[in-house]
């Protein structure tokens, strides 16, 4: 939140703001920001069913993976299991019923193979169909509700349109923190601006193709060690991804926040490296809260927000090198 300036501070009172004020400038720059956000939504909304196959991905890499791994091989051992019987019972029976019609062994056998061929090109026929929709049969999303569906749609829509506007979503919040810095600081806040979209964006496509795959899979193999079939629903689904994007959005701001603090000169970094230890742990546990009760998905995001809080003290300390070296070549 912006900081209040003293008004007795002649040097600088030009930024001092009451609290009327900093509250009115709070409303403004939310209303600015929501405004923004419903745009966006809107217009994701011509494109939603795209935005769906694309927030789908991660779940039918899994499951393709899965399929090609796992299921295949095991309806295809079945139904091959199937023709061996039936053609060593159609041998047996011609060999012992003196009533069977006569055939020639080799054409038993030819019959056989052919069946055994044709098995193998319908198994590679599955493969590729699975491959270019993604979701073979059974695996497709469900709903159990009406509304299931037009909720996810909603959901994917908003979501869609914060990461279209967030670089005018982060320019009001960061102006309204501008609001009450020194003009001098103030350059560091709009420097910040399109770097925290850009990592906002960043963040959510690192879960989206990286973690989510990881934690899909982890949760279908644990249905597995656990004996229960996953039959996921839309709503569901979409409610866990879009959660968590938002959730590494806004975690790999942490480079960006420090970078401004120390700048500011509200936090030093000597304060921020003993603190390193008090840090991990509060990080970890902010990643058991904000993600689903699974060790992969705590890890992934804990390690990666350890990551960038080292960057962001690591970027304040070359600015201060850089400010240092020009106060010397000035004086």
């Amino acid at each position: 939140m912006a900081t209040f300036r003293k008004k007795n501070d002649s040097a600088h009172n030009d930024c001092s703001m009451s609290l009327g004020d900093h509250l009115e400038e709070l409303r403004a720059r939310l209303i600015l920001a929501i405004l923004g956000l419903l745009v966006g939504a809107v217009v994701s909304l011509a494109f939603g069913k795209h935005i769906l196959r694309f927030m789908e991905r991660p779940y039918k890499s899994v499951v393709h993976a899965r399929f090609q791994k796992i299921e295949a091989p095991r309806v295809q051992g079945e139904v091959l299991a199937f023709v061996e019987l039936f053609f060593e019972n159609l041998a047996k029976g011609l060999s012992e019923d003196p009533n069977a019609p006569r055939m020639d062994p080799e054409q038993v056998e030819f019959f056989r193979e052919l069946s055994t061929e044709t098995l193998d090109a319908w198994a590679a026929k599955m493969n590729e169909t699975s491959e270019d929709t993604g979701l073979p049969p059974g695996w497709q999303l469900t709903v159990l509700a009406p509304a299931d569906a037009f909720i996810a749609y909603m959901k994917i829509s908003l979501i869609a349109g914060l990461i279209l506007t967030c670089p005018w979503v982060f320019y009001q919040l960061w102006m309204f923190v501008a609001a009450g810095l020194y003009p001098n600081e103030r350059q560091y806040v709009r420097t910040a601006v399109p770097f925290s979209a850009g990592l906002f964006i960043v963040g959510a496509l690192f879960f989206l193709f990286v973690i989510a795959p990881l934690s899909l899979k982890f949760f279908l193999k644990f249905g597995d060690v656990v004996g229960v079939t996953a039959n996921w629903t839309l709503q569901k689904y979409i409610s866990f991804i879009t959660v968590l994007m938002l959730v590494f959005g806004v975690a790999f701001q942490t480079p960006i926040a420090i970078f401004i603090l120390v700048r500011t000169g509200l936090v030093g970094l000597p304060a921020l490296r003993r603190a390193r230890k008090y840090v991990l742990l509060a990080i970890f546990i902010v990643a058991a809260i904000a993600t689903p009760p699974d060790v992969i998905s705590q890890i992934s995001l804990a390690i990666p927000l350890y990551g960038l809080y080292e960057l962001g003290m690591v970027l304040a300390l070359i600015a201060e090198k850089k400010a240092r070296e020009s106060q010397e070549q000035s004086a």
